[in-house]
């Protein structure tokens, strides 16, 4: 049996931090969603130009497929991605209808510090259209919301917390 994790929230939430250490801690394949981008989107959002939808579907067809070709072979994934809306979300559990959702969701203004703090594609001015486009879970959709005002060591522990009931391995213990 495998596991099929997503990391989702806004730009600066911690989703590929947080996706990290599900990665390391449980032994998941993972894929960081801006690697899957085509150069046009990453100039659009470099130039401070919010995504369209007609911008995503490709984008999202693509993780779909990445986590489809994983689930074929049995490996279970972790995917960091802002899955911003609930039509989003259905493209990505397509190919794993049981697919966990993790929404590491934050107030507007620690994320916008944390995004001119590092170093990104995407310009801090853009936060405030991902906040506008963002569905939160709906209770159809299996997943849960973490707040990210704690330290990010306190965030990774509860997200392990929530994670480790669903994964195939023994509690605690990383998979090869």
């Amino acid at each position: 049996m495998s596991v099929h994790v997503v990391v989702m929230g806004v730009a600066g939430s911690g989703k590929s931090t947080i996706a990290r250490h599900l990665r390391d801690e449980f032994g998941l394949r993972m894929a960081e969603a801006d690697d899957f981008h085509p150069p046009a989107n990453i100039a659009k959002m470099s130039g401070g130009e919010p995504l369209t939808d007609g911008d995503r579907w490709p984008w999202l067809d693509a993780l779909a497929r990445w986590t489809a070709d994983r689930q074929a072979t049995g490996t279970s994934t972790v995917l960091a991605c802002s899955a911003l809306k609930r039509s989003y979300r259905d493209v990505l559990r397509r190919p794993v209808p049981d697919t966990f959702f993790l929404h590491l969701h934050g107030a507007e203004d620690l994320l916008h510090q944390r995004m001119r703090d590092r170093e990104h594609f995407m310009p801090p001015a853009l936060l405030r259209s991902q906040f506008e486009t963002l569905e939160t879970l709906q209770p159809d959709e299996r997943g849960a919301t973490l707040d990210v005002a704690p330290a990010v060591d306190e965030l990774a522990r509860q997200s392990a917390r929530l994670i480790r009931p669903l994964t195939p391995s023994a509690p605690g213990t990383a998979r090869p």
